[in-house]
């Protein structure tokens, strides 16, 4: 009997690199031929057009305050009228001379975000220290104790305005939310009608109708006499309507839990809101971390529209800016470039930051 005959294998092709620069380059850019078209398309278009926003943004450009010499022709971009409006851009009509206390405040402020989005701070602590900054914020802003002059809110704007009522918006909104979004989940038709009521008429209208009520027409169901600030009205407006869109999401979140937990849990003795508060929520939060974010982020850019009550938060400040001096007002656009900046810049740490709690919040999953 004859052995059978050797048959080597041809070589297989060596394996394709997965990683490195390359390799992301590949898999994103180059995986099949739709995308390696739109790759080669867009890329035309950058190469095309980068180089003329270079020009304009970069090598034309005029850096110093002066609007004459941004008036020549040819000239790029006037960064100069950054440097000549930054003042009035980043704090409204507060009074020149004491912009010290809001640029003190804005730093308190952003330093307790940054506290408050670290873990080694979330400590029982940490809401006293919210207590003690905000203090301390409104204490610089409004002045009239230990010397400091007087500042009424409505001359309160800027930077300083646009994170004080995003801020303060998104951490009221949320434990609204929170309760609004458990009692549309309510066996008690009272308490899920009333909160189905809230939501549907919150979300029926635009936030930029919500300000206007909140400014003009709730005054005028208050007793003769009796006012709210116009700053309080406008953030119990927002905070209304971000808490509203945020219970949706939540009870979104909710309904994706299994009932059987919940009847595991009732069967161990857990009361409701043990249950809530050891196995639902935790498991709802997590799936809903981008869109809670999402809401955030849009709720930062949304305090724009209080310009329309006379609050000159940024965008609102640039244009109270530019509209009183013509010398400056046609270089507009610069002047939003710096803005949108200044939202990106805020955006994008807060997109990361979720991406970094999502990441915390699913390490039990991951292998």
């Amino acid at each position: 009997m004859t052995s059978p005959t050797f048959q080597p294998i041809a070589p297989r092709p060596a394996p394709t690199q997965t990683g490195g620069f390359f390799g992301w380059i590949r898999d994103n850019l180059f995986s099949d031929w739709l995308t390696a078209l739109m790759t080669v398309v867009i890329g035309g278009v950058l190469l095309y057009t980068l180089p003329q926003l270079l020009s304009w943004a970069i090598f034309r450009a005029s850096w110093l305050p002066n609007y004459a010499v941004c008036r020549v022709e040819g000239a790029g971009a006037c960064w100069g009228v950054i440097a000549e409006k930054y003042r009035i851009i980043l704090f409204g009509r507060y009074p020149f001379e004491e912009q010290w206390r809001p640029l003190v405040a804005t730093i308190l402020m952003l330093g307790l975000l940054v506290a408050s989005c670290t873990r080694a701070f979330w400590r029982p602590w940490l809401a006293i220290l919210w207590v003690v900054v905000l203090s301390l914020f409104f204490t610089l802003m409004f002045g009239n104790v230990l010397g400091l002059s007087k500042v009424e809110t409505d001359r309160w704007g800027g930077l300083p305005l646009t994170i004080l009522l995003a801020s303060l918006s998104m951490v009221i909104a949320f434990p609204i939310a929170l309760l609004v979004a458990l009692g549309r989940r309510s066996n008690l038709p009272a308490i899920r009608t009333f909160c189905a009521i809230y939501v549907e008429l919150i979300r029926g209208v635009p936030l930029i109708s919500v300000l206007f009520m909140a400014a003009f027409m709730f005054p005028l169901f208050m007793p003769q006499g009796f006012t709210i600030d116009v700053l309080i009205r406008v953030l119990v407006g927002i905070t209304l309507f971000s808490a509203a869109y945020m219970a949706e999401v939540i009870r979104g979140g909710l309904q994706s839990i299994p009932k059987g937990q919940i009847e595991a849990a009732a069967t161990l003795g857990l009361s409701y809101w043990q249950t809530q508060g050891k196995i639902v929520l935790p498991q709802a939060l997590a799936l809903v971390v981008p869109s809670i974010m999402n809401g955030f982020i849009s709720t930062f850019k949304d305090t724009s529209l209080v310009t329309i009550v006379s609050l000159y938060e940024l965008t609102g400040a640039l244009s109270m800016a530019l509209n009183s001096d013509s010398d400056w007002r046609p270089f507009k656009v610069e002047g939003y470039l710096f803005i949108a900046m200044i939202y990106f810049v805020f955006c994008f740490s807060m997109s990361r930051y979720s991406v970094w709690v999502e990441k915390q919040v699913n390490k039990g999953k991951q292998r």
